[in-house]
């Protein structure tokens, strides 16, 4: 199905363990080939829940956004981590404007916050993130999942399975 297609999630430590974990297996499961690209901190990241750990594939400041079709980004503590690294931010905000697919979950928009992608556009996240998005220009809705041309959103772990199906929908 996403057979040919590239796409990077990205990594920081304290991901929420699901919303790296079942997004890796359901675009792998689809075909895609699926690079964890970290922010250069370190080699490996832990889950916060400390059920998931991910070794890097690369680091954001050695790969280029037309290198993928999409980028995921997994809530948890992590997105308030990569917002620390410029090249993640670059690689999120490069991306959205060359059109590739941007999927965030939970507090993963808070990535989408730093790179300056939201302003106009319809979203959703975890609830306490809905007035950073909000303050960022953003049109926040509590929907299980919101696309807004290549921006697709969700907000929490039980809301994954219509997340990663939107993600694959969207690369189809």
């Amino acid at each position: 199905m996403l057979e040919g297609k590239r796409i990077a999630i990205l990594a920081e430590e304290d991901f929420e363990d699901s919303e790296l974990m079942e997004p890796l297996r359901a675009m792998k499961e689809a075909g895609a080939t699926v690079l964890i690209v970290g922010s250069g901190s370190k080699k490996s990241y832990r889950g916060k829940r400390g059920s998931a750990e991910v070794t890097v594939d690369t680091t954001a400041d050695k790969v280029e956004a037309g290198q993928f079709d999409a980028i995921i980004v997994p809530g948890g503590y992590a997105p308030d981590k990569m917002r620390l690294h410029r090249p993640m931010i670059d690689l999120v905000r490069k991306a959205h404007t060359s059109g590739k697919i941007i999927a965030a979950v939970c507090h993963g928009p808070q990535l989408l916050i730093s790179a300056d992608v939201v302003r106009g556009r319809r979203v959703t996240s975890w609830p306490s993130v809905a007035v950073d998005l909000k303050n960022a220009g953003a049109i926040w809705v509590d929907e299980p999942v919101v696309r807004d041309g290549n921006l697709i959103t969700s907000r929490k772990p039980a809301d994954l399975p219509k997340f990663n199906k939107a993600i694959v929908e969207a690369l189809l």
